[in-house]
């Protein structure tokens, strides 16, 4: 299985139960007001003007008086969209800052020196590479030792520039899955303007053409494998009823070279009300390209699912594993797998986060094989502050990235008479380390390690030897000599302690006057590990400012015990830390409420929108981007569903009334003093959808609350479709930081 990744889903109105009209004291309590001198406490526990008094979904739409802006392309939208783009452009591009910001951040993000990211393919190594000339980038291959060198010798596959322009489509590149062994013929992904949906077209690398006649499915959110040269596994929109309704298939079928989709054979189908991403198709092959697994994997809801295997008579059987579980590969007929939450096994029991190796036999409906034990099935089981990073699985060897209170290790494991032997592969202390695209047939993975104020190095890790050959090294991007990065940790409100790093100037007075910017995420069990972001430390960093990276609840810094402790009706836990996180900045004297900021997207979105109308005492600006904000309206919203598992289901009125406490867009009221925050997204994300967005954006206008709102027109979720863009979308957030922290 190949794939090169280059990043990390509307029903009609359902209708709940009603469990009749809450209490509304239950969810409302003093909230502090920040004036321009003091802090009071606000004694108003009416419920704010636009809280629904009946939380089923036609009570929430009801009390909703801005549904019209959840019409993507609707008239209306889109000329709430234009006019809060005059008046944010105006007050961010006509900011002085704002063309040195726009020129600094080009320069990092098309420069020629960085690290060509590559996958393996073929005899030879790949990469997809976006700079100034080619902003939507062109997809190119060299061989293993010219890639080594300073100039490699690139060789063009694609050039999706020319391509679009001549297509007359806003082509942005999401990928290609080359069949094994060879990887002459690839699976293109396509997406128009960035969206998750892409179009699929076989490509040949030998001509460098698309395959006249080959594989072709149009625009969708396809799970597709290939299963021979002239066979692919499939779960796609079939017609009516045959998506899920977050929008992701439940149905795969086997295509057949030549057949079109309505003639594709059916080989495993689950339910319409399945939750999740999507079932998922996916191949293990040998180091030969030989097949030696298939697996769908049924997503139950957003975390849990069922996990089958397709044999060679086209039929399959459900596997005997955990219902939380993450597979990685298959080695020596084992499946490699870790559990993401305890899980008992003939007899023995495992901890949640450990890596497990068992025989496919003893999974399944049927065991010829005895007794499993112990020492043969685990193969890492991690301490209290320890958790798996990824995990690359060769021929014979597994190389795994490990944290140790969110510093990166890396280790191999190899299995013997006696069990599973560790060893470790050296890497730079207390930095992060990341696996890239490893391969079978050479026994190498590609490692990168980097930090908050050391760039990245990229490295070949060779499984057999367990040794670490460095690569590439990217240039400092920014002056570094003139911070530090210290850890620390705050104390939660229920104890528990919370890791945060803080990159600051060394010089730094500690009087609570520095500009600081705090990053925080939260949610689906992903990790915030130290990163070298060349834009913040030149745009920030530069000028005298502090980052801070806060490892909150809900991430997986510290496993699937950390991630599972804030969700659901647990959620508050998540945003109690990143205020404690706050509170403990303040109390070392790093900043203060008038000079901290803070920055998320996505879930992280969820995240600033709650910190700002919980503790709008704590802040003085939030850039809060590509977010979920409605809450009690998420599931209604593309692909909002699949995250049922994260959140809770509004529907159901006990979790819609725990969701109701938190969720920003009813919560806001007009008499508390917010900070001016800035409010981002993107027209053509159909991942989180932009209703999200413009409706905090119109409430918090409605009722005379300063704020900034930007909606860019192409793009997708990832913002990865043109970096000249990305540059524009940096000078603009840290335009608003520099005006609001800094000013």
């Amino acid at each position: 299985m190949r794939h090169l990744i280059l990043s990390a889903a509307i029903p009609a109105l359902l209708l709940g139960a009603c469990a009749g009209t809450p209490n509304m004291d239950e969810y409302f309590s003093p909230m502090s007001v920040t004036g321009a001198d003091e802090t009071v406490v606000s004694t108003n526990d009416s419920p704010p003007p636009h809280f629904p008094r009946d939380l089923t979904p036609a009570g929430v739409a009801a009390a909703d008086d801005h549904l019209a802006l959840e019409q993507v392309d609707g008239a209306e939208a889109m000329a709430f969209v234009a006019e809060e783009n005059r008046k944010s452009l105006a007050a961010l591009t006509g900011d002085p800052r704002y063309e040195t910001f726009r020129r600094e951040a080009e320069a990092i993000l098309t420069a020629e020196d960085r690290i060509p990211m590559p996958s393996f393919l073929g005899d030879g190594v790949g990469n997809f590479w976006q700079d100034a000339a080619n902003p939507k980038g062109v997809w190119r291959r060299t061989t293993l030792d010219s890639y080594r060198t300073a100039q490699p010798r690139w060789e063009t596959l694609l050039d999706i520039d020319a391509l679009a322009k001549a297509e007359g489509r806003d082509w942005v590149f999401k990928g290609a899955d080359c069949l094994a062994p060879d990887e002459t013929r690839c699976l293109i992904n396509l997406s128009d303007g960035g969206k998750d949906a892409v179009v699929v077209r076989e490509f040949d690398l030998t001509t460098k053409r698309f395959v006249d006649g080959g594989f072709n499915l149009p625009e969708g959110k396809h799970r597709i494998e290939w299963l021979d040269r002239d066979t692919l596994l499939v779960a796609t929109d079939f017609g009516p009823g045959t998506m899920t309704e977050s929008g992701y298939p439940f149905i795969v079928k086997t295509l057949k070279r030549g057949q079109t989709l309505d003639q594709a054979t059916e080989v495993y189908r689950g339910e319409q009300g399945d939750g999740g991403y999507g079932v998922s198709p996916a191949v293990y092959r040998d180091k030969e390209g030989v097949v030696q697994a298939v697996i769908i994997t049924r997503p139950l809801d957003t975390f849990r699912s069922e996990t089958w295997s397709l044999g060679h008579d086209g039929k399959a059987q459900k596997l005997n594993l955990p219902e939380r579980v993450g597979i990685s590969g298959v080695i020596d007929g084992r499946l490699v797998f870790s559990p993401d939450q305890a899980w008992s096994f003939d007899g023995e029991d495992y901890v949640a986060g450990s890596l497990l190796a068992l025989p496919l036999g003893v999974l399944g409906e049927t065991r010829p094989h005895g007794r499993i034990g112990r020492d043969d099935a685990l193969v890492f089981q991690p301490a209290q502050r320890q958790a798996l990073q990824g995990v690359a699985v060769l021929s014979d060897t597994l190389v795994a990235a490990v944290t140790d209170n969110v510093a990166g290790t890396l280790l191999r494991f190899q299995a013997g008479p006696s069990g599973w032997t560790a060893a470790p592969i050296a890497v730079p202390a207390n930095l992060a380390v990341g696996l890239g695209d490893s391969s079978k047939s050479r026994g190498q993975v590609f490692v990168s390690t980097q930090g908050f104020l050391v760039p990245p190095t990229l490295s070949l890790a060779d499984a057999s030897a367990g040794s670490l050959t460095e690569f590439k090294a990217a240039p400092a991007k920014f002056d570094a000599s003139t911070h530090v990065t210290e850890q620390y940790e705050a104390t939660s409100t229920d104890g528990t302690k919370i890791p945060y790093f803080v990159t600051r100037p060394r010089d730094l007075a500690m009087d609570g006057t520095a500009p600081t910017v705090m990053l925080g995420y939260g949610g689906f069990q992903i990790s915030l590990n130290p990163a070298y972001k060349p834009e913040m430390g030149k745009l920030w960093l530069e000028r005298g400012g502090v980052f801070v990276q806060a490892n909150i609840r809900g991430g997986g810094e510290f496993g699937p015990d950390w991630h599972q402790a804030a969700l659901d009706g647990n959620r508050q836990r998540a945003f109690d830390d990143f205020a404690a996180v706050a509170r403990d900045l303040e109390r070392r004297g790093i900043t203060s409420p008038r000079h901290l900021g803070i920055y998320g997207r996505s879930n992280g979105g969820v995240l600033t929108s709650v910190s700002i109308t919980q503790h709008p005492e704590l802040f003085n600006a939030a850039v809060i981007e590509s977010p979920l904000i409605d809450m009690l309206r998420y599931h209604e919203l593309p692909a909002g569903a699949s995250w049922i598992g994260e959140y809770g289901d509004p529907r159901i009125p006990e979790e819609a009334e725990w969701i109701a406490r938190y969720s920003a867009y009813q919560q806001l009221r007009p008499e508390v003093d917010y900070p001016r925050v800035y409010i981002t997204t993107n027209t053509r994300d159909d991942r989180v959808h932009p209703g999200h967005a413009r409706k905090f954006a119109a409430r918090l206008g409605d009722q005379g609350h300063d704020h900034l709102y930007y909606e860019d027109t192409a793009g997708g979720h990832s913002n990865d479709a043109d970096p000249v863009a990305n540059a524009r979308r940096w000078a603009r957030h840290y335009v608003y930081l520099a005006q609001q922290l800094m000013d």
